[in-house]
């Protein structure tokens, strides 16, 4: 990793007058629920969901979990209701994240489990069609990467097979979900646990508490390959949680810790990685603390524990600039955790959804910028393995490679303008060395799609696909399962 550099940009201000006061749509709280016993947090994660043209807040209690339907958002209601397989005053933490027409959910206290949700039949009704704590008993966050079908669990505890700092869990078929691996060590850096990712197409992104930072390719479960760490870096401390921006270049990093900036992480060779500028709410309280956050489009959104809302325009990716911000907590600042805790902003009507631990639930009026129409995700950029991950070399119009992951059959679809072209197609393991020999074909102007079969025998992992030939040099990732 290259040094980073303490840019005099770190202890500039925020830019004050483009800051405004977000304007507050509606409300919901529950006073019938009861508050932990540490933190006094009723409330806890917050997700977004959009079915059949309605709007849901998914809001985490030490009850449940409730779906708050905030199609209109002046009127928010409580629409459906599933109780949490442990529930009460020792409730801290729950999770979400939602795939093909299902919600996930999990808990990190008690003898909890995974429940799955069915949501397709909303706003009508609502089933549990899993709940068991077979795979997931406790799990502090989980992520799916929907690209790949692959349930990342964080900071397991209590479950069968013990203790886990992430497992990974094929979920394929959304009703069955398979373990995958247990994973603690990541390029030689050893973690109690991972507290919270970011995946995107495999490459896993891992705050991973008191040990730092990770990127991990996670593309071939049984062999993953971390491709840097981070452990030293300004404002250094409980490395909790982040984001990636859309266009795959940038990474927005939040440190638990009273006081601490949050950090810009240049991925753009997730190689060699580089904290290339920090920044806070711009507020006078010296307890501020950020806790999580997503990136859509252009804007950075940040539920800050004491501060509330925080939206920053990050057009100028390691300088953002504050623009929109709502106080969500009425109390005195102080050097505990309590506040707003998660950040919604992906729904189509672009409302900023926030839950704050004492206070409920937040709907505001959004950025204006319709990101959930909008928003395209650009992979992660893999050339620093020897993997070309930019488009076709100069001469192809398009090149295609699919299905990912493969399984017997590999198919190949390139297209140039004019010209016939002889190619000749290898496989290759990640070092480069010779795996099948795919062989020659005569390739004509215009598309064309080849069908390869892949060794009955070849092992399930990464490999590097290399077309070369007259005019044609260049290399695409292949997963193989």
């Amino acid at each position: 990793m290259k040094p980073f550099l303490l840019f005099l940009l770190f202890a500039l201000p925020l830019s004050l007058s483009a800051q405004q006061q977000a304007n507050l749509l509606g409300r919901w709280d529950d006073p019938d629920l009861v508050g932990s016993a540490f933190y006094d947090n009723t409330y806890n994660e917050i997700w977004g969901l959009a079915v059949n043209g309605h709007e849901y807040a998914v809001v985490g209690s030490t009850a449940g979990t409730h779906f708050i339907d905030i199609t209109d958002p002046g009127q928010p209601f409580e629409a459906h209701f599933v109780p949490g397989a442990f529930q009460g005053g020792g409730v801290i933490h729950r999770d979400y994240h939602d795939f093909r027409g299902y919600l996930y959910a999990v808990c990190d206290e008690g003898p909890s489990t995974l429940q799955i949700i069915d949501i397709r039949n909303l706003p009508d009704e609502i089933e549990v069609v899993y709940d068991s704590g077979q795979i997931i008993r406790r799990s502090h966050n989980i992520f799916i990467d929907t690209a790949s079908a692959k349930l990342y669990a964080l900071a397991m505890d209590s479950n069968q097979g013990g203790s886990a700092a992430m497992r990974i869990i094929n979920i394929s078929n959304p009703l069955n979900p398979v373990p995958l691996g247990s994973y603690n060590n990541f390029g030689g850096l050893s973690v109690g646990h991972v507290h919270d990712a970011y995946v995107r197409d495999g490459i896993a992104f891992l705050n991973c508490g008191g040990s730092g930072f990770a990127i991990v390719d996670f593309s071939s479960p049984l062999s993953p390959q971390t491709l840097s760490t981070l452990t030293d870096y300004p404002f250094r401390g409980y490395n909790h949680s982040g984001w990636l921006t859309d266009d795959a270049r940038y990474y927005y990093m939040a440190d638990e810790t009273h006081g601490a900036d949050m950090k810009v992480i240049d991925v753009r060779n997730p190689c060699e990685i580089e904290v290339v500028g920090t920044f806070d709410a711009g507020v006078t309280n010296p307890s501020s603390i950020p806790h999580n956050q997503i990136v859509a489009c252009n804007y950075l959104y940040v539920s800050y524990y004491y501060d509330g809302l925080v939206v920053y325009d990050i057009s100028d990716p390691s300088n953002p600039q504050k623009v929109l911000y709502y106080d969500t907590y009425p109390e005195p600042d102080g050097g505990s955790y309590k506040g707003a805790w998660g950040i919604y902003p992906l729904l189509p009507s672009g409302n900023i959804l926030v839950l704050d631990m004492q206070s409920g639930l937040f709907v505001f009026e959004g950025m204006g910028d319709n990101c959930a129409a909008t928003q395209e995700l650009t992979p992660v950029d893999l050339s620093c393995l020897g993997i070309n991950a930019a488009s076709g070399p100069e001469g192809i119009e398009r090149l295609n490679v699919f299905p990912q992951p493969a399984s017997g059959i590999l198919n190949v679809q390139l297209e140039w303008p004019e010209g016939q072209r002889n190619v000749n197609a290898r496989l290759l393991d990640i070092n480069g060395r010779l795996a099948q020999r795919l062989g020659n074909e005569q390739l004509q102007p215009g598309a064309n799609l080849i069908r390869y079969e892949l060794n009955p025998g070849l092992p399930a992992g990464i490999y590097l696909l290399r077309l070369q030939g007259e005019g044609v040099n260049v290399t695409r990732r292949v997963v193989v399962r």
